[in-house]
């Protein structure tokens, strides 16, 4: 069946491109699309698209690309138009109308899975390319893209075939095929089950390159939480007030550090309060510090610690967290009087912009501050190590789970190994284990593993 759906995303822009795959593909394009020569093979041609009447839609070009070199695997055309969410529509209507079928979710990736253009992991590294919100991301996803885990899954499974066929002669012709050694058996295995010990190893790094870290900025009212965030984003994002209290909801935004995405939450004060309005605020920022990866920490460091800044100093200490005892350029009486737990706690100043000129050279200034609150996250956050995925790396849950079957498997065959038992009886483990690692990138995947993954596709995708 022929399919078609609108390729570029939702909304005004210069081009639409509405996309059509299937054995009918150039078909059906010849009765939507006029022009004054036939359509060749990768050869944009201009025409009109028109509707079932032979109304004109749009005037544009259209590409053709014929199989099995595309995509898909299968016949595409392309229909390029003006970039009216109207004219893209109606263009999609009339090729539906003449024959093709609404596409699902992905399904233009999944023909070119189930065509061999590219493997199972390749597919969800192309949902991770769309995704991708920062440059770390898009280099991690464009390493699977390009068959770095396939090529690492595939030689796993390589070595574990290559046992399963010497003690598979062993097993059928006893008297003429020895069992091969049990060292070298238990070596091969430990050596395949280190390979994914390092791909799970990488998998936490690598979901928190394509999802960033969580960070919320929490402390006790007017500790320059807010003027922190906006120093951190470069902008006037939250409102900066002398009087305490100012922020009452929570304000997401998003900055990056060594090219990892940091999602930010600036949070109201935190303080025992009667006012109801002001005690919403508070309990938002209680579920904010409690959801997130990561606490900034703010108090006031110029002043004596009160109870609310002790408060919030005792309840973040058993997690990871960044100290920043602000507004040094008025005093340091808070930090001086800090408690040994908070020995490594940052020291400085984050003026708001009107201020903040003034003190960008000096000893605690604002961009020696932010450099060191920057450094600080990175060193909660990943402990400094900056995730570098262009190596082959697991992508996904589904994918981090069938390395752990395998992986499961793995041990139970080196304690069958280790309690000396017939060799043989490793076999059902090695099988299993091969049979995981082939759901990644699909040579063993079921139809439930292929929803699953082409579901987080967008239609035109």
């Amino acid at each position: 069946m022929t399919i078609a759906a609108i390729a570029t995303p939702p909304g005004r822009g210069a081009i639409a491109i509405v996309r059509c795959s299937g054995p009918d593909a150039r078909a059906i394009a010849a009765r939507v699309f006029r022009s004054r020569e036939p359509l060749r093979d990768r050869v944009a041609t201009y025409g009109e698209v028109v509707d079932a009447d032979g109304a004109v839609i749009d005037r544009g070009l259209a590409l053709a690309m014929d199989a099995p070199r595309t995509v898909t695997g299968e016949d595409v055309v392309e229909l390029h138009v003006h970039g009216s969410p109207i004219v893209a529509r109606e263009t999609l209507r009339a090729l539906l109308h003449a024959g093709a079928r609404a596409a699902q979710p992905g399904e233009f990736t999944r023909r070119a899975f189930l065509n061999r253009k590219l493997d199972l992991s390749a597919a969800e590294a192309v949902a991770d390319v769309i995704d991708a919100e920062t440059r770390a991301a898009a280099r991690a996803a464009q390493a699977n893209l390009a068959g770095g885990l396939r090529a690492e899954v595939d030689k796993a499974r390589a070595a574990l075939a290559t046992i399963l066929e010497e003690l598979a002669g062993a097993i059928d012709y006893p008297d003429e095929v020895p069992e091969p050694p049990r060292a070298r058996v238990a070596a091969a295995v430990a050596a395949v089950d280190d390979g994914l010990a390092a791909l799970m190893r990488d998998w936490e790094r690598g979901r928190l390159v394509r999802e960033g870290l969580s960070l919320a900025i929490v402390g006790p009212p007017n500790a320059g939480k807010s003027s922190l965030l906006n120093a951190l984003l470069g902008e006037e994002r939250a409102i900066v007030s002398e009087i305490a209290g100012t922020t009452r909801d929570v304000i997401e935004d998003r900055f990056a550090v060594d090219g990892v995405l940091v999602r930010v939450l600036d949070t109201a004060g935190l303080r025992a309060t009667d006012d109801a309005i002001e005690r919403i605020g508070v309990d938002r920022a209680q579920r904010a510090l409690d959801a997130a990866a990561v606490a900034l920490v703010v108090v006031d460091g110029a002043r004596p610690l009160d109870p609310d800044a002790r408060a919030v100093l005792a309840r973040t200490r058993n997690r990871p967290r960044v100290v920043l005892f602000n507004k040094r350029d008025l005093g340091t009486t808070g930090y001086a009087a800090r408690d040994p737990e908070e020995h490594d706690a940052l020291c400085g100043s984050v003026l708001r912009q009107a201020q903040d000129d003034g003190v960008r050279a000096q000893d605690g200034g604002t961009e020696e501050t932010l450099a060191a609150v920057r450094h600080a996250i990175a060193l909660a956050g990943w402990h400094g190590d900056t995730p570098d995925l262009t190596r082959p790396h697991l992508a996904s849950a589904r994918q981090a789970d069938a390395v752990a079957r395998a992986r499961e498997a793995f041990a139970h065959a080196a304690a069958t190994l280790a309690a000396d038992e017939p060799l043989d009886l490793v076999v059902p483990d090695l099988l299993v284990a091969v049979a995981s690692l082939g759901e990644i990138t699909g040579a063993a995947a079921t139809e439930a593993i292929l929803d699953g993954v082409f579901a987080r596709f967008c239609i035109g995708k």
